[in-house]
């Protein structure tokens, strides 16, 4: 909410606002804030500092078609899924991570992995 502009809007979080202290320290700026769920820390924060809290029916009545809001998102590529793309693993360079059934002795540790066990690659 620090963009020019984004200071008067409603930030829509879809998901929980939890308190981190480390995040507009020491003062918390004045904030209308919109989502599913807040902490107790964190309402008694953005209160404090002359903020506003509501849901999504309050959003909905207030706002109806979303007119002066800002939808926060988190990272796209911060899914799990993201770590198997990429160049195949096991061939030279890659950084993915393969689909294992478990990560015991028998299951990708043995031949090309390891110069015992036939070749190495």
């Amino acid at each position: 909410m620090r963009a020019k502009g984004n200071q008067e809007k409603i930030a829509v979080v879809v998901g929980t606002i939890t308190n981190d202290l480390r995040m507009f320290n020491p003062e918390l700026p004045k904030l209308k804030v919109c989502a599913l769920r807040v902490t107790e820390p964190a309402r008694a924060r953005i209160l404090k500092a002359g903020g506003e809290i509501m849901t999504f029916d309050q959003l909905a009545l207030r706002s109806p078609r979303g007119q002066n809001t800002v939808i926060l998102q988190g990272r796209r590529r911060a899914r799990e899924a993201v770590r198997h793309f990429g160049r195949a693993p096991g061939v030279p360079h890659s950084s993915s991570k393969p689909y294992v059934r478990a990560k015991g002795r028998k299951f990708e540790k043995g031949r090309g992995r390891r110069a015992s066990r036939g070749y190495k690659v």
